[in-house]
C-alpha cells in the first residue's frame, strides 16, 4: 500500500498531465478548424481535376500515342507507395491506421510478385516502418518544415517531381498513395489512390459525370493530357496532405480528450484511496490514544 506523501505526489503528477492534455486538446481544435477548411476547399478543384482528365483520357484511352501517365506501362512489375502520416505522435489510432493498411497493401503486391518502394511523408510512418520494411524505403520527407504552420502545394509539387521523375527514369511502373480521408474529427477514412497511371471511370460513367455533353478541345486531347496529367500528380498529393493534416488534428483532438476524461478518473480514484488510508490512519491513532489513557 502507498504511502499518503507517495499518493499525494502521484495525484499532482496526474493532474500537471490532465493540464498538458487539456491544453493540446484546445490547441488541436484551433489546427483542426484551419486544416479542416483547407481540406475542404481542396476537394473540389482535385474532383473536377479528376472529372476533367476522366473526360480527356476517355478520348485517347488505348491509342498508341497516349500519354505514358495515362497509359501506364505493360507489365507493370514494380509499385511506388506513398505512406503519408505525421510527424508527431499522440494522435490516438492516425498514424497506426495508415500503416497497417500499408503493410497490407504491400503483403498485396509481394504476392502478385511486384517489386515494392516506399516513399514515407512523415517520420512516424519511417519509424514504424523501418524495422520492418527498411530496405524498401526509397526517400524519407517530413510533412512540413521546422517553423511551418500549413500545408502549401509546394510541399506536394516536390513530391510529385520526385515521382515523376522516378516514373520517367524506368524506377517504379505504378505509384499509388495512402492517407487518411477526414470525415469528422473522430471519424477518419483510410484511403489508398492511383496516381500513375491515372485511374480511368469506364466511358459511361464517364459520359454520365459530363452531363453527356460533347466538348471540342483545343489543342488537342494528347497535348492537354501531357500538361495535365503532371499537374494532377501534384495536385491529389496535397489533397492527400491536407486530409491528411485535418484528420491528424481531428484524431489528436479526441485522443486528448479522452486522455484528459481518464485523468480526470484517476484522480477520484486516486483521492477515494488516499481519504480512505488517510481515514485509516487517523482512526488507528485515535485507537492508540484511546488504548493509552485507559492503560494509565
Amino acid at each position: 500500500m502507498p504511502s499518503l506523501k507517495e499518493l499525494r505526489g502521484r495525484i499532482g503528477s496526474v493532474k500537471q498531465t490532465q493540464k498538458i492534455t487539456s491544453a493540446m486538446k484546445m490547441v488541436a481544435a484551433s489546427k483542426l478548424k484551419r486544416a479542416q477548411e483547407q481540406a475542404e476547399a481542396s476537394r473540389p478543384f482535385a474532383e473536377r481535376m479528376s472529372a476533367m482528365l476522366s473526360n480527356l483520357g476517355a478520348g485517347v484511352q488505348g491509342m498508341p500515342g497516349a500519354p505514358p501517365l495515362l497509359a501506364g506501362r505493360e507489365g507493370a512489375k514494380s509499385h511506388l507507395l506513398i505512406v503519408a502520416t505525421a510527424d508527431r505522435g499522440l494522435a490516438g489510432g492516425f498514424n497506426a491506421t495508415i500503416v497497417r493498411g500499408a503493410r497490407r497493401r504491400i503483403a498485396e503486391l509481394q504476392a502478385e510478385g511486384r517489386e515494392v518502394k516506399l516513399i514515407c511523408v512523415g517520420r512516424k510512418g519511417r519509424d514504424l516502418l523501418r524495422r520492418e520494411y527498411g530496405g524498401l524505403i526509397a526517400e524519407f520527407l517530413p510533412v512540413m518544415a521546422p517553423g511551418q504552420k500549413r500545408t502549401e502545394f509546394t510541399d506536394a509539387k516536390v513530391i510529385a517531381d520526385k515521382v515523376i521523375d522516378l516514373y520517367n527514369s524506368g524506377g517504379v511502373d505504378e505509384v499509388s498513395v495512402v492517407f487518411n480521408t477526414f470525415k469528422s474529427a473522430v471519424v477518419q477514412i483510410l484511403t489508398f489512390k492511383q496516381l500513375i497511371p491515372v485511374e480511368l471511370p469506364e466511358k459511361a460513367e464517364a459520359s454520365d459525370e459530363a452531363g453527356g455533353s460533347v466538348y471540342d478541345f483545343e489543342p488537342d486531347e494528347e497535348r492537354i493530357l501531357t500538361e495535365l496529367l503532371p499537374r494532377n500528380v501534384g495536385v491529389q498529393v496535397y489533397k492527400a496532405l491536407v486530409e491528411n493534416a485535418a484528420s491528424e488534428q481531428g484524431a489528436r483532438m479526441a485522443a486528448m480528450d479522452n486522455a484528459t476524461r481518464n485523468a480526470g478518473d484517476m484522480i477520484k480514484r486516486l483521492s477515494l484511496v488516499y481519504n480512505r488510508q488517510r481515514q485509516a490512519q487517523i482512526t488507528k491513532e485515535l485507537i492508540e490514544i484511546i488504548s493509552g489513557a485507559e492503560a494509565i
